[in-house]
């Protein structure tokens, strides 16, 4: 499938993604103004769009000190184009930006069930015993 690859949204994909979080449990309450915000304090943005349309297809962000460390955020693939590679097309074109390339570390967090998919990229869950920790406004 070919798409346009894209490095900031227009205002009408902002409007897709938030659409598309809308979808998913683990976005669903994200508010359109939030989303805006972020997308400005975002290092990296990483988008697939159809050609013509622009319709947003899928989504990830990056945020990074371009040295150590870079972590993977948001990776999201629009319902009707899942399940055609397009995920993965994102998570190798952040491995390879040339601002990103030599970061030592690449992580994100994901569903135990999304570990096979995530360790087809090269990523581990093998860590040296590190947690993910939390602190937040909502409990």
């Amino acid at each position: 499938m070919s798409l346009l690859e894209v490095a900031s949204l227009t205002e009408e994909q902002v409007h897709q993604l938030h659409a598309m979080y809308q979808q998913e449990w683990w976005t669903k309450d994200r508010a359109l103004a939030d989303v805006r915000v972020m997308l400005r304090h975002t290092d990296y943005v990483f988008g697939a769009c159809e050609p013509g349309s622009h319709r947003l297809a899928a989504f990830a962000r990056v945020l990074t000190d371009r040295v150590f460390k870079a972590f993977v955020f948001d990776l999201i693939v629009a319902r009707d184009f899942r399940g055609k590679g397009i995920g993965s097309r994102l998570v190798r074109r952040i491995l390879e930006h040339p601002d990103l390339r030599s970061v030592r570390h690449f992580e994100l967090a994901c569903l135990p069930e999304l570990t096979p998919y995530y360790r087809s990229l090269g990523f581990s869950a093998e860590v040296g015993g590190l947690l993910l920790m939390r602190r937040g406004r909502d409990a």
